[in-house]
């Protein structure tokens, strides 16, 4: 096993990669940039390295940067995280190329599944559903037309990258134009590849993900589905494993649909293949996600197994320390990101310094954080606070721990999408069970808004409050420090670290 791994991420995933390895009896090293010189994450780590300014394009995305860092912390191996450079190929090989180990799949197996049409031509090849569509075209009156030929609606999708970035609807035929003109502009800008790929859109359909792990001795599990229907601008807010639709014998064809694709490319470390699956119970491939994703906690949850770990053993070169028929599903687990955002202001996201913050202490609950009181949140980076997990032995225990869990959250300071999660997860569609990839946006338009303007008016009252008083009491200093703060009367209160 390694000695030491430097962590080329951020924020909550950094932190909650410093405990696997701190578990395993491995140093660990965190980069930062100028703008989180005094972030928990840098706070976590056995050692720390500034990387660069406060742009993701001059630190966290500084291949030379990290590498000379984890050489002069004398590390073992680099672990990426999500998101920066996790998909990256050329970093996979820049890593390699100076001794060290990627903790993550080859560079290869990287380029053919983040290629979405080389990934759909993949899937097809190995035998898995896909979704009805045209492969990747540049030409717009080329894409135009395979859009007319396929019928709307259609989605757009860059075929270079992922992330809701470089994606359209076209629901009439006078949006087409439009539409090919706006994805691809943004894929270009995001991807450096103006390619898409065209496909049916189908409606209404559930998201459907499965978490493989496969060993570099050709082993591959599957380890459960998860359910991450319930977007915004195509990003995820909820997560859950396992799916409400999906029955033991579905599942059984969906994980060994994403076993057979993982094995036909070669995979290993951790990965996600992502399907839409139909009310009919037909599911199709949509992508593959080369890396741990930010929703893992719901599938350790529910496995008993640490994903990191994991990766890091099969990194080493160790052999998969279960089979298939190892993999149990226990109760279930529900995942809700915070996020620093309004979404009443189309999700709008927020910046701001968090005045006070303190986490529930309940059964059943773990927060990956990677915020603490006083710290300033920029423009810089996702607005992605903290991660709130619940499990239960059932999904409606899960719900209300969850529900529990964002009501005794406090952030103070900063707008966050809290009362929102709260709202969406008490609604009628969600305690259903009954989500689909439109759901939210149906919501959404029928929704009430005065409760939660009731409840951000109460918020700004009170931090008010807080800063009346300590100015009365001359003294610039608030929360816990400020003995006149009404905060301070409320004791327990815990700075995640």
């Amino acid at each position: 096993m390694f000695k030491k791994v430097l962590v080329a991420n951020r924020g909550e995933i950094a932190i909650r990669i410093f405990g696997t390895l701190r578990d395993l009896g491995i140093r660990s090293v965190a980069v930062y940039s100028e703008a989180d010189r005094e972030s928990p994450h840098v706070i976590a780590a056995d050692e720390a390295c500034e990387i660069g300014p406060p742009p993701a394009a001059e630190s966290y995305l500084q291949f030379g940067k990290i590498i000379e860092a984890a050489r002069k912390t004398k590390c073992d191996a680099i672990h990426p995280g999500y998101g920066f450079l996790s998909e990256n190929p050329l970093f996979v090989e820049a890593v390699q190329t100076a001794g060290l180990v990627f903790i993550g799949p080859s560079a290869d197996a990287m380029r053919q599944m983040g290629d979405k049409g080389e990934a759909r031509q993949l899937a097809e090849h190995a035998g898995v559903p896909i979704t009805p569509g045209a492969s990747a075209m540049q030409n717009p009156k080329e894409i135009g037309k395979a859009a007319r030929k396929l019928g709307l609606p259609v989605l757009l999708k860059a075929a270079a990258g992922g992330g809701g970035k470089g994606m359209r609807l076209i629901r009439e035929a006078r949006e087409i134009s439009e539409a090919i003109g706006a994805a691809q502009r943004e894929a270009q800008a995001s991807f450096s590849d103006s390619r898409l790929i065209v496909e049916k859109f189908i409606q209404p359909a559930r998201h459907i993900e499965v978490q493989i792990i496969a060993d570099q001795q050709g082993n591959t599990i599957a380890l459960g589905e998860r359910e991450c229907s319930l977007q915004r601008r195509h990003q995820k807010i909820i997560e859950e494993s396992p799916s409400t639709a999906v029955s033991k014998s579905l599942r059984d064809e969906l994980q060994r649909a994403a076993s057979k694709l993982a094995k036909a490319v070669g995979y290993t470390s951790a990965g996600t293949i992502e399907f839409l699956l139909g009310q009919d119970d037909s599911f199709y491939f949509m992508e593959m996600n080369t890396r741990l994703q930010v929703e893992h906690p719901v599938t350790e949850a529910v496995t008993g197994v640490d994903l990191v770990r994991l990766q890091l053993e099969v990194a080493a070169g160790k052999k998969l320390p279960l089979a298939q028929k190892d993999v149990q599903l226990r109760g279930h687990a529900i995942e809700a990101r915070l996020y620093a955002e309004d979404p009443n202001r189309e999700f709008l996201p927020m910046t701001g310094e968090v005045l006070a913050l303190q986490w529930p202490n309940l059964p059943g609950f773990r927060v990956d954080s990677g915020i603490m009181a006083y710290q300033k949140i920029h423009a810089h980076y996702d607005p992605m606070l903290a991660k709130l997990i619940t499990w239960g032995p059932d999904r409606e225990q899960a719900r209300q721990r969850l529900i529990h869990a964002l009501r005794e959250t406090a952030i103070l300071g900063l707008t966050t999408n809290r009362d929102f999660l709260i709202e969406l997860l008490k609604s009628t569609e969600f305690s259903s069970g009954e989500t689909y990839t439109g759901t939210l946006a149906t919501w959404m338009s029928e929704r009430d808004l005065s409760h939660e303007l009731e409840s951000e008016m109460l918020v700004a009252a009170a931090v008010a409050a807080d800063r009346s008083f300590a100015k009365q009491a001359g003294n610039s200093i608030s929360g816990e420090q400020d003995p006149y703060s009404p905060w301070r009367s409320l004791g327990g209160w815990r700075h995640l670290g």
